[in-house]
């Protein structure tokens, strides 16, 4: 059984910068983050406890995934924004000094010898979903998302698609799979966009219907599948008539959380993203121009 990784780039940088202190190199860059990401990616590409842990969690025998690809936003507007212009609108700008080390980042997969995409338009999730949804039928392939968040647990299929994220910090991780999902939110993977549609996300300045909440969202899907059919079916229901109401709302608020699996995203075939190993020299030297000494010794002993 080999192992695709796809990984949300933008999800992880913003994780790090929040979670790490401000470090900057000698000549004063920012480096924070860079440093942050640039450690759960050699706990990644190299073998380790932490690494054998997770194959095991999975159900794989093997180390380092066989294929790496990685993923992220861009600064345009998506059409997300152009459906509903209040998306992600409450969120403060970015400082100057994340927005620096996500450019930066894009240099860091490269001497990390990993691809990585953006595609004006689209969200990273989107080309996580797509990627994922043209290779899934590869054979003996597994599946992991690793990301900062959990917008991604609607792609989980199974034990072929599962999401890796994080509990605490950058080191301390968790696999979500169908039961995991299920336990945490009381639905299926497949049906968090109907889930979000009810409850909305905050995070996303998604509004979802006013007074409804996980519980009686849970039980709604659980019942009805879908926000469709329950609008279609659940007249009797005690929460009907505010969810009816409000169901322009709560149809748009499923379609905003909903990542699109349909992306022009230019990956036609699994080898494109064939993971060789660490370039050591490459990386040992990127390292040294940014004083993360301590990241090079790990890569030296390795």
């Amino acid at each position: 059984m080999k192992t695709l990784l796809l990984v949300d780039a933008n999800a992880l940088i913003h994780r790090c910068f929040h979670a790490l202190p401000p470090f900057t190199t000698k000549e004063g860059k920012p480096s924070g983050a860079i440093y942050g990401l640039a450690s759960i990616l050699i706990r990644i590409t190299q073998n380790n406890a932490d690494l054998a842990r997770i194959n095991a969690e999975i159900g794989v025998n093997g180390n380092v995934p066989d294929y790496i690809a990685a993923f992220f936003d861009r600064p345009e507007p998506t059409f997300r924004k152009e459906m509903y212009e209040e998306y992600k609108s409450h969120r403060p700008k970015a400082p100057d000094e994340l927005i620096s080390q996500i450019i930066e980042a894009h240099l860091l997969f490269e001497n990390f010898g990993i691809k990585s995409f953006e595609i004006p338009g689209f969200e990273a999730d989107d080309l996580i979903g797509t990627a994922a949804e043209k290779l899934k039928n590869e054979p003996d392939l597994k599946i992991i998302i690793l990301t900062g968040d959990l917008d991604a647990l609607q792609l989980i299929e199974n034990e072929k698609i599962m999401v890796e994220t994080f509990k605490k910090g950058i080191s301390d991780t968790i696999i979500y799979n169908e039961k995991e999902t299920l336990n945490k939110f009381g639905v299926l993977p497949r049906q968090l966009i109907d889930y979000k549609g009810l409850v909305g996300d905050q995070s996303d300045n998604i509004k979802g219907v006013s007074g409804i909440g996980p519980k009686t969202t849970a039980q709604i899907i659980q019942k009805y599948d879908t926000i469709e059919q329950f609008l279609e079916k659940g007249q009797e229901e005690k929460s009907y008539g505010k969810i009816n109401a409000s169901r322009e709302i709560a149809l748009l608020s499923k379609k905003l959380a909903t990542i699109r699996r349909d992306a022009p995203l230019k990956i036609n075939h699994l080898e494109e993203l064939k993971y060789k190993g660490i370039p050591k020299e490459k990386l040992l030297a990127y390292f040294e121009e940014f004083g993360f000494q301590s990241l090079a010794k790990r890569i030296i002993s390795a």
